[in-house]
């Protein structure tokens, strides 16, 4: 498989992967430019994209470092350090999920509580700025088209890797569905709506942590037979 991939073209997909979660997360300040230190990223749900594509990103990592280790030795790696990663990936959205629920109910309540409750929520979340959330939602899309179009033409066997698919797709139609529920309403109940989008995301990451899980345990039984018929 690993002698199928074009090796500067799949790593410069990877780079772009990680340019996206980075900005997901807001960590691209680390670069230091004082404009995208500036950018604000309101709400959650472009920060919980970032469940989705560390999964992704992850999954990627994982073929590359094919490039760098024995097969034996990368078979024996993937199925432990997947199972890690997708369990550390499943309690991190679970907790998340619940804090966008806690949010969610917050702002509703408030925003229902007239006069006083309406009053202090159009202090503190009737400022979404749409604006800057939907140009962060372009460059994360930016950088996804394109790391996908290396992997199409990097990784020959990227159209069959049907979960390899999916995951990407899930992780495009999440971007475009924030970007739908940010313009969905008028903006002073964005914040709402993002906190819905977060919810969505959340529950998406959770189905993908649990199946790359899943399918990570034939691998591990594999291993462990492996080493007991050795011993």
């Amino acid at each position: 498989m690993i002698n199928s991939i074009n090796k500067p073209l799949f790593i410069v997909a990877l780079i772009l992967m990680a340019l996206a979660v980075l900005t997901e997360i807001g960590s691209l300040v680390l670069l230091g430019s004082s404009e995208i230190e500036d950018a604000p990223r309101p709400g959650l749900a472009i920060s919980y994209l970032a469940l989705i594509d560390g999964l992704l990103f992850y999954t990627l990592a994982l073929i590359g470092l094919g490039f760098v280790l024995p097969g034996r030795l990368h078979g024996s790696v993937q199925g432990i350090m997947t199972f890690i990663v997708s369990l550390l990936f499943l309690i991190g959205s679970f907790v998340l999920i619940f804090v966008a629920i806690a949010l969610l109910m917050l702002m509703v309540s408030l925003l229902l509580a007239a006069p006083f409750g309406t009053i202090a929520y159009f202090i503190a979340y009737a400022d979404f700025e749409v604006g800057a959330a939907a140009g962060t939602l372009s460059l994360i899309m930016t950088l996804k088209l394109f790391c996908a179009g290396c992997m199409l033409f990097s990784y020959v066997r990227f159209l069959q890797n049907r979960g390899l698919v999916f995951l990407f797709l899930t992780s495009l139609l999440a971007t475009i569905l924030i970007g739908f529920l940010h313009g969905l309403m008028p903006a002073f109940l964005a914040y709402i709506l993002d906190a819905v989008g977060a919810i969505v995301v959340a529950i998406l990451a959770i189905i993908w942590a649990l199946l790359i899980l899943i399918g990570s345990i034939p691998a591990i039984i594999k291993v462990l037979r492996v080493d007991r018929a050795v011993s």
